[in-house]
């Protein structure tokens, strides 16, 4: 069974420092993870990704160090059975907003008798013989808080046995809550709400993770964990710029 050594490293107090995977190409999920990755997000919930893609990208996040999760587009057993069984080892699910919804998470990601996962033999040809055995321990489940009612109960959400933790979306929060966050006060009330997740985290012993970008060694200070510290198109774009910047200087 291979080890989740992001999840290791979180489990230690150290962060795990990621990359998403948004599109839909597994060579750039590649070449993410040789790029020294903890993990590698694999997001289908906002990429551009089909079933043999995300198959491949997983295999190829595997040639390195990094651990290959997923984003799942929605809350759904068959969904999240599905992504499982092609390889990830961690998962992210988007809108979870109750303990209900928390607990339908935990039933799809574990097995019996934890939970209710069905058995395929897919991953056991990805991990070996023992993964059924072996990857609850493994395996990273995390529910996104996005929303003010998921803020509101996050430390009931994490409560629920099989969640591992959580992964805050900001832009959908500060939405959620009706804070424009390019004014002070609206600022101030998205981020009231992210320490209060922080704090539930610490209050149940489960992991704090955070979507962020240019910001994420202001979360690892704050004391994320699960950090997603930019993506492809991202590192694209901000790469293609900063080189036609640089060219253009030189010929104006």
């Amino acid at each position: 069974m291979k080890t989740n050594t992001a999840l290791r490293r979180m489990r230690q107090g150290l962060p795990a420092i990621g990359a998403g995977a948004t599109l839909g190409s597994p060579f750039a999920a590649e070449l993410l993870t040789l790029a020294g990755f903890d993990y590698v997000m694999v997001d289908v919930q906002h990429g551009n990704w089909d079933d043999e893609a995300i198959l491949l990208a997983f295999q190829l996040i595997n040639l390195g160090s990094a651990t290959p999760m997923i984003r799942v587009p929605q809350n759904d057993f068959y969904a999240i059975g599905r992504a499982l069984d092609r390889g990830a080892l961690g998962i992210v699910v988007p809108m979870v907003n109750s303990v209900a919804e928390a607990e339908a998470v935990a039933r799809a990601c574990r097995y019996p008798p934890r939970g209710g996962r069905s058995f395929g033999p897919f991953a056991t040809s990805l991990y070996g013989s023992d993964y059924a055995t072996s990857v609850d321990g493994e395996l990273f489940v995390a529910v996104q808080i996005e929303s003010k009612e998921a803020a509101e109960q996050a430390e009931a959400i994490l409560s629920v046995d099989g969640i591992d933790g959580c992964w805050v979306g900001p832009e959908d929060l500060a939405r959620s809550l009706g804070a424009d966050v390019s004014t002070p006060a609206g600022l101030a009330a998205r981020e009231r709400a992210i320490a209060g997740v922080l704090h539930a985290c610490r209050n149940t012993g489960k992991i704090p993770g955070i979507a962020c970008g240019l910001d994420a060694r202001d979360r690892i200070a704050q004391g994320f964990l699960y950090i997603r510290a930019g993506a492809d198109q991202s590192f694209i774009n901000a790469s293609a710029a900063e080189t036609l910047k640089l060219n253009r200087s030189v010929s104006s």
